[in-house]
């Protein structure tokens, strides 16, 4: 089988926290060109659980877009350091989507983690706004 490689962009917050939360994954081709953004309101939960919560999602679309190799960008030094093994994940609630993330990078024939600057993370965390703000609409 040929080899597709994506890259993916994933943030999640809350304001407050916790508070109203959201997500959103920005996925670019090989070629670096983006071929899908997602963003969605995730109700009431802390900023951890909402970047877990962003990888979870941008893993399930890579999968689904038939990726074999990923490259994930994270602004999150908790969960770069805990999917690279350095931390461990205490918390009950975030260990749940740690161990689905673990499930789903299964399915890649390879992938890194990346930690990134929040400021080179600025298309995802737009999405992760917008979720938020249209979620106050209703």
């Amino acid at each position: 089988m040929k080899s597709k490689k994506l890259y993916i962009y994933a943030d999640g917050g809350s304001r407050g926290n916790p508070g109203p939360s959201g997500i959103g994954v920005v996925i670019l081709d090989s070629n670096r060109k983006k071929i899908k953004e997602s963003f969605k309101f995730i109700g009431e939960t802390t900023n951890n659980i909402a970047e877990y919560s962003a990888l979870v999602s941008g893993l399930e679309a890579a999968v689904a877009l038939k990726a074999t190799d990923i490259v994930i960008y994270l602004d999150s030094e908790l969960l770069t350091k805990q999917l690279n093994g350095e931390y461990k994940v205490r918390d009950a609630n975030m260990k749940i989507l740690f161990n689905e993330s673990l499930g789903l990078l299964k399915k890649f024939d390879s992938f890194e983690v990346k930690h990134i600057a929040r400021a080179k993370n600025k298309e995802a965390d737009k999405l992760v706004n917008k979720a938020i703000n249209l979620a106050g609409l209703f």
